[in-house]
């Protein structure tokens, strides 16, 4: 087994007990409240990078509500279209706020909406915006520097080197460190550049086919709102528009616990420090507005991942049958499907603007390098195949009263029209509904589309979702959703049109600021092909996921908070039976205001019958990395993340995370298995903040 923990770290760490000083811990605790409530229901690990950003951003240089444009509170996330334009409207009838708590008199703001944007706005000091000034920018500019290593103890199948199974064109050519290093720079909301740089688990580093270091490289330099100039972006940057139906580069959140809260909020052009390497575009972009009209043009051309096909003759890439989004580049295999396929994308937006009122239109050509050609399965028969392709449509958003309607429309090149549509109504500040009809047909192709869905891509569905949120007592809520879904055409596994629906609702009770308690139940139903190996013919067989939460979060003390949580899970497919799971785990939080010391630590128990039946869990993590690991079969998992301030402007991290199985003695499988029953990681980063 290879290991290595960099030395450095270790030094730091060490020496920090001497230069300890006392720091606010409270931006971090509030970005990871946000984070982990959008995350809680991904199944995935993805990267929440930028939504930290845009947090810090705020936490930092807070809005002022007395001279906050439209477009800069909705790009909060954090309030309704509604709650926006009643705000707005009182400002200008009764003058400047003079406190945040002098919301409370206008309509569709609750105190506990009020606490939620409290951190990241204020009333008050200097109403001015910051002034774009070289001078300003370098005297009051923030500078961050970090440095991850990342690394699985226990030794997987593909970094055997003896005795293997593996075959040589799927053993892991690096070592098993995954290094992360990210420089940036920014001033208030106006500038931003900086470089990010990745090395993943695997993959050579300084020799092989990464003689130039690491396997990804992402730098930006970015401007906003100076003069007429809104945005320019150059070198990597991200575009989003609308309800994301026509274009959409970038991370966007799906369905969550809260119901009402499924409404895109588009931010056009935007800087892109992550280590994702394909949610980005590669070029320039700029938006400029005069007037009330915005107008949006960028470009961009990268080279893509992609499953190819050669033509061995003129050794050329004749065409491409999926696209490959992993990142990941460390067999031989992996590396033959490395920037296979040039990408050519330009577009523009042109909108509209009022207080009220918002209408975009959105054009975008993608061109690649080669023919782009899906396998010949049936459920592919209208899929995007060919070189090129062109997408246009229109968005809006409408307020009237206590109404905000908005959605988007939009077309492919072959003439197919999707839609989307939503009405929020927000009865009043104890009372919320959302009602969306999303209708994307089988022949719609946006191959950068990011909707609203319950598919991985926009196409092949028609869906009604009714969303609400409820305080029914003082200390009572009350929220959730219903999406109910049908799929017209064949998919993946589902030889015919096939249909289900998904409900969420969730009890909250939260007499304190110091205590939480909800009760969440979680229904899924789809169809999939039966299993059943003797039929000659497949028929469709439903299968049923339910999950059933209890979260408990009391804060002993102003440091110590304490989460306890249990969680089951049954899981029905035909006639098969039930499949059953459970989860409990306990986390202790320790983040002093003023201790240079804060951790988080977690024990859990777990317990399924079948991967089928597994549950996810988010869980605090060293900066800018994250973490929702599946608990299947059955076990204990624990982790502790300590965090040391060493000075003003240094922190370290160090993380250590291990399972235990009980009824497992080979972990995983193919190149990612271990032998034994158990399987541990550890992380270490530093910051440098000035």
């Amino acid at each position: 087994m290879r290991f290595s923990l960099p030395i450095l770290f270790v030094l730091l760490f060490v020496q920090a007990i001497s230069f300890a000083q006392t720091i606010d811990n409270k931006d971090e605790n509030l970005i990871e409240k946000k984070v982990e409530t959008i995350a809680e229901n991904t199944e995935e690990e993805i990267d929440y990078t930028m939504l930290v950003d845009q947090l810090t951003r705020y936490l930092q240089n807070p809005l002022n509500l007395n001279n906050a444009s439209f477009e800069e509170l909705d790009e909060l996330s954090l309030l309704s279209d509604v709650q926006i334009n009643n705000l707005l409207e009182h400002i200008t009838r009764n003058g400047k706020l003079i406190s945040v708590y002098e919301l409370q008199s206008i309509d569709g703001f609750d105190l506990q909406t009020i606490r939620a944007i409290t951190p990241y706005v204020n009333v008050s000091g200097d109403i001015d915006k910051p002034k774009f000034g070289l001078r300003d920018m370098f005297k009051y500019g923030k500078h961050d520097i970090f440095f991850r290593y990342q690394q699985n103890i226990e030794e997987q199948e593909g970094y055997a080197e003896s005795d293997s199974t593996t075959s040589e064109n799927s053993r892991f050519a690096g070592s098993p460190a995954r290094l992360y290093m990210r420089y940036r720079f920014t001033y208030a909301n106006h500038m931003s550049w900086g470089i990010t740089a990745e090395k993943d688990q695997g993959e050579e580093f300084f020799k092989g086919s990464q003689k130039r270091g690491f396997d990804f490289y992402s730098g930006h330099f970015f401007l906003k709102n100076i003069g007429h100039m809104k945005a320019l972006a150059v070198g990597d940057f991200q575009a989003q528009f609308g309800q994301g139906l026509t274009f959409w580069s970038g991370l966007a959140f799906g369905k969550t616990a809260d119901g009402t809260s499924m409404k895109r909020n588009a931010t056009g052009l935007k800087a892109y420090a992550g280590a994702d390497e394909n949610l980005f575009l590669r070029g320039v972009g700029t938006t400029w507005q005069f007037g009330k009209f915005q107008a949006t043009g960028f470009f961009s051309h990268k080279n893509i991942d992609g499953s190819a096909i050669l033509d061995t003759t003129r050794d050329e890439v004749t065409s491409v049958t999926s696209f490959l989004t992993s990142g990941l580049h460390r067999t031989p295999s992996e590396l033959a499907k490395r920037k296979t396929l040039s990408e050519t994308i330009y577009g523009g937006n042109l909108s509209f603007i009022q207080r009220r009122l918002r209408v975009g239109i959105t054009a975008v050509h993608y061109v690649f390098g080669s023919n782009y050609q899906r396998t010949d399965e049936l459920y592919n028969l209208y899929e995007f195949s060919g070189k090129q392709n062109t997408n246009v449509g229109i968005d809006y958003n409408y307020v009237f009263r206590n109404f905000n309607f908005f959605g988007e429309v939009s077309m492919s090149a072959n003439g197919s029209v999707a839609h989307t549509n939503s009405l929020l109504l927000s009865v009043d500040p104890r009372l919320t509904f959302v009602a969306m009809y999303r209708s994307f047909p089988k022949k719609y192709q946006a191959v950068y589309a990011n909707a609203i869905s319950e598919n991985s891509r926009i196409l092949n569905e028609k869906a009604t979702y009714f969303g609400f949120r409820a305080q029914i007592l003082k200390s009572w809520n009350l929220m959730g959703y219903m999406d109910i879904f049908k799929f017209p055409w064949l998919r993946y596994q589902v030889n015919a049109p096939s249909k289900g629906y998904e409900y969420l609702a969730q009890l909250t009770f939260s007499p304190s600021k110091t205590l939480e308690a909800y009760f969440r139940i979680r229904r899924q139903m789809k169809e999939i092909n039966t299993n059943d190996d003797e039929l000659t013919i497949d028929y469709l067989d439903e299968y049923n996921t339910t999950n059933y939460r209890f979260n408990i979060t009391y804060k002993v003390s102003p440091s110590i908070q304490l989460r306890s949580r249990v969680e089951h899970v049954t899981y029905e497919r035909g006639n098969d039976g039930k499949e059953k799971g459970w989860l409990m785990y306990q986390d202790i939080t320790y983040k002093a205001l003023k201790s240079p010391v804060s951790l988080s630590f977690r024990y859990a128990l777990f317990d399924t019958d079948t991967y089928n039946a597994r549950l996810y869990a988010y869980e605090n993590d060293v900066l800018y990395a994250f973490s929702i690991p599946a608990y299947y079969y059955k076990g204990s998992r624990t982790y502790l993340t300590l965090r040391y301030k060493i000075v003003r402007g240094i922190d370290v991290w160090l993380r250590y995370a291990v399972t235990f199985y009980n009824n497992r003695s080979i972990i995983s499988s193919g190149t990612s298995e271990i032998s034994g029953s158990t399987k541990s990681e550890i992380k270490a980063q530093i910051r440098f903040s000035f």
